[in-house]
C-alpha cells in the first residue's frame, strides 16, 4: 500500500504494510540509520522519533499513525550536529558506545520543546488522581 509520509521536512512516498513499525519504515526503507532498535517494546527509548512534534516510540507505532504527520529523526534534529543538544552532548562528554544517544537526544528535545526550563521535581499524583 502506498504511504505518504513527511520524514526531517521532505515528502516521501513508500510501499508498505500500514502496520509495519515505523522504525523498520525508517530504516529499512528510506535508510535513516540513526534511529536505533533497541528492546522491540516501547521500553528503552533507543527508537524515539518525533510526531508532530511529540516523542514516540517508533518500534511500536505503526506507519500508517504516520501518515500525514511529520516525523523528524536524529538525522532531522540537525544534520551537521549543531543543534543545542547535540553541541552540549559532546561539550559534556555524554556520549559513551553511541548507540542510545539518538533516542536521549530526541527524549530531551521533545522534553524541552514541552518545557523549556524543566526541574529536577517530581509531580506526585495525590490518592484523588490514582482512584480516576
Amino acid at each position: 500500500m502506498k504511504i505518504e509520509l513527511t520524514i526531517n521536512g521532505a515528502k516521501k512516498q513508500i510501499d508498505a504494510d500500514p502496520e509495519m513499525p515505523l522504525l523498520w519504515v525508517i530504516r529499512d526503507l528510506l535508510g535513516l540509520v540513526g534511529t536505533k532498535y533497541g528492546c522491540g517494546e516501547a521500553l528503552c527509548g533507543g527508537c524515539t522519533v518525533h510526531l508532530d512534534g511529540n516523542a514516540v516510540r517508533s518500534c511500536v507505532t505503526p506507519v500508517r499513525r504516520a501518515e500525514n504527520r511529520a516525523i523528524t529523526t536524529i538525522e532531522g534534529l540537525s544534520p551537521t550536529g549543531e543543534h543545542p543538544l547535540q553541541k552540549a552532548w559532546v561539550e559534556l562528554g555524554v556520549p559513551q558506545c553511541g548507540y542510545c544517544q539518538a533516542g536521549q537526544l530526541m527524549c530531551a528535545a521533545s522534553l524541552l520543546a514541552a518545557k523549556p526550563q524543566p526541574t529536577d521535581a517530581v509531580a506526585r499524583p495525590t490518592s484523588r488522581e490514582i482512584e480516576r
